[in-house]
């Protein structure tokens, strides 16, 4: 055994002790290199999670969103870790959101109005009911939209909700791009129902159903309308009951 000054000297002269001493460097820089990169780790995934909770309850959050935080493989990472520990869902490929849980239907997906702000984010797009249920928000029909799936202005997706999937389809922006809200419904829930369909009780209906200014904006919005859809909205804002 090296003993002392001297000894520890006499063993450098002898070349018994420089290995010892170049494995046990080797050994506290593997160490505390670990040690560095857990707390790194810990910090990213602490930051990120402290980000979402902080957050607006609803929103759907992409890896862009932490950016700043770390580079790109960092923060992926660390929201698989916060997912793999139940912190947060994932809603899709770079999609995840703070953990929803219904008391009958169990785990729940995002909200709609996070799917909204979600899809304009990532897509520069908007999502909107399909036809069937527009009808039905319209009071055209009776019947209840059992779908999973939305339209969209940005591309297609695929977004987890829970146990089942919700389908965005694209759909052409022109459609939708109404400056009133009711009248991207009208035009939904008409190319649903079908021009064979559509007789005087729907346009009664749509004129009962409307409020006067929304009527008054189907007018305004009739260049997103297809011409036979443009003729039921004369109908119905210029018509009298």
């Amino acid at each position: 055994m090296v003993r002392g000054i001297e000894g520890v000297c006499s063993a450098m002269a002898q070349g018994t002790i420089l290995p010892w001493l170049l494995i046990l460097s080797d050994y506290c820089y593997n160490f505390l290199t670990k040690i560095a990169m857990k707390k790194h780790i810990d910090s990213i995934d602490s930051a990120i999670l402290d980000r979402i909770r902080s957050g607006p309850q609803e929103r759907v959050w992409m890896p862009t969103d932490f950016l700043d935080l770390g580079a790109r493989s960092a923060v992926d990472q660390a929201l698989s870790r916060n997912c793999r520990t139940n912190q947060i869902s994932r809603a899709g490929r770079g999609a995840y959101h703070l953990p929803r849980h219904h008391p009958v239907l169990g785990p729940l997906g995002p909200s709609y109005d996070g799917l909204q702000d979600f899809i304009k984010r990532k897509a520069n797009g908007s999502i909107f009911p399909t036809g069937a249920a527009a009808a039905n928000a319209l009071g055209l029909s009776d019947q209840v939209p059992m779908q999973t799936w939305h339209y969209t202005t940005g591309p297609n997706r695929l977004i987890r909700n829970g146990k089942s999937n919700i389908v965005l389809r694209h759909i052409s922006p022109r459609f939708v791009s109404t400056k009133n809200s009711k009248s991207a419904l009208v035009i939904l829930a008409l190319r649903w129902i079908g021009k064979r369909f559509v007789d005087d009780d729907i346009v009664a209906k749509l004129r009962r159903n409307l409020s006067s200014a929304d009527r008054a904006a189907l007018l305004d919005d009739a260049a997103c309308a297809p011409s036979w859809i443009v003729d039921v909205f004369r109908r119905v804002a210029l018509d009298s009951p």
